[in-house]
């Protein structure tokens, strides 16, 4: 279908699409000023000057961004792709972070290639499926596809960045079930990935693969390919306990507070407990507007950043919550009309891969503030601190707005 009934600007593609995006990012600044407003003077209480710059250059790379035509940025894409894998590459000989390899920092300045990968990998996939003239059946046969996205994945792995690789995950199955690939097909694919999370249980493990083979047999894929589906799954569910002992301790510490808080309450349960004490005390309408206890004596951690929408549900109660969570819908909401509206396939499966970035963002980041979610350290779009982020995030939104323009 088309779009072209709505309102469109030639500045701005879809307004209201830019308006959300504008609104978050504005809203984001000043949870990030009350972030900082704690009984003890920290440096994050001059990050939301930091965000505000980033804000200002973010928007000035977006009004050229959105002036690239589709076909120009389809062109460049292997360019794209192959200057972001040589800095995955370049961030493990000699990127830094706490605990990781995630960042590239020279003459002041830190960027992290991780995110400039996931817009790559968006844009390769689209110009790779975008390019078929009829939906791909076979599983073998997207092996372009999945090179695409592992390559990336398999390096952001090794930082070690669990919470950015899942994102890679997530994005190639949007493209493909945007694609037109059967369902079927894309649940052979990350069959696989299933048993790698159920292999700590031998017994839940069982039960998943015996239901894998059953749906092969009734479905009956071609041999080979039903042969590849049950050997990745067996050989997944193999190297689940030897991955979850090649973990770094503070990863395993995450994914066992996940289950259990009070194991390690002043460790590394101490990041969710806090979290939930924040947003549980906000009750309805909050405690007001820089007022939260838990962000004012600091025992709330990463509060500008990983945790900002534990800080909005402490100070502005459930109803502010509801209202960001609304502001995100009608973004989203926007995203995948524009995709459905596009006449080219390039930028359909470019916007619908970038909603299912965002929306990955958005649920992880939130279902980890109240205990729904391991914590990854993946941000919250548009509002969370972080200069690379809300650069990348805003040429997505450019992106998006070009794919409007051109339906």
């Amino acid at each position: 279908m088309n779009s072209r009934n709505d309102v469109t600007s030639p500045r701005f593609g879809d307004p209201w699409f830019f308006a959300a995006a504008i609104a978050l990012s504005l809203f984001g600044i000043a949870m990030i000023y009350s972030a900082g407003l704690t009984e003890i003077r920290t440096p994050v209480a001059a990050a939301w000057k930091r965000q505000s710059v980033w804000l200002f250059l973010s928007l000035i790379v977006f009004a050229i961004a959105s002036r690239v035509p589709l076909r120009w940025l389809e062109w460049a894409t292997p360019w794209i792709y192959g200057i972001a894998i040589s800095l995955l590459v370049a961030v493990l000989i000699v990127g830094s972070g706490p605990g990781t390899r995630s960042w590239l920092k020279f003459a002041g300045f830190s960027f992290q290639p991780a995110e400039l990968a996931k817009l790559a990998t968006i844009l390769m996939l689209a110009r790779s499926l975008g390019g078929r003239e009829e939906p791909e059946t076979r599983l073998l046969r997207l092996w372009r596809p999945m090179a695409i996205t592992f390559v990336p994945f398999l390096l952001v792995l090794a930082q070690p960045d669990l919470g950015s690789a899942v994102t890679f995950g997530v994005i190639l199955i949007c493209a493909l079930f945007w694609a037109g690939v059967p369902l079927f097909t894309i649940f052979m694919l990350v069959s696989p990935g299933v048993s790698l999370l159920l292999g700590w249980s031998a017994t839940i493990w069982g039960v998943w693969f015996v239901f894998v083979i059953l749906l092969l047999y009734l479905r009956r894929p071609w041999m080979l390919e039903a042969v590849a589906v049950g050997a990745g799954n067996l050989v997944a569910g193999a190297m689940a306990t030897p991955l979850w002992n090649s973990l770094a301790p503070y990863q395993q510490n995450r994914l066992l507070v996940f289950l259990n808080p009070g194991i390690d309450p002043r460790g590394a349960g101490w990041h969710l407990i806090q979290s939930r004490v924040a947003i549980g005390s906000g009750g309805w309408l909050g405690r007001g507007y820089g007022d939260g206890p838990q962000k004012r004596l600091s025992f709330l951690p990463e509060q500008h950043n990983d945790f900002i929408f534990s800080v909005v549900g402490e100070e502005l109660g459930f109803v502010g919550v509801i209202l960001v969570l609304l502001a995100f819908g009608w973004l989203l909401k926007r995203t995948v009309r524009i995709a459905a509206g596009s006449s080219q396939n390039f930028g359909s499966i470019l916007s619908f891969s970038l909603f299912g970035a965002w929306f990955t963002h958005l649920v992880i980041n939130v279902g980890m503030t109240v205990g729904l979610m391991p914590v990854t350290g993946l941000p919250l779009p548009f509002i969370s601190y972080g200069g690379t982020f809300l650069l990348m995030t805003f040429i997505g939104v450019a992106l998006v707005s070009r794919t409007a323009l051109e339906s």
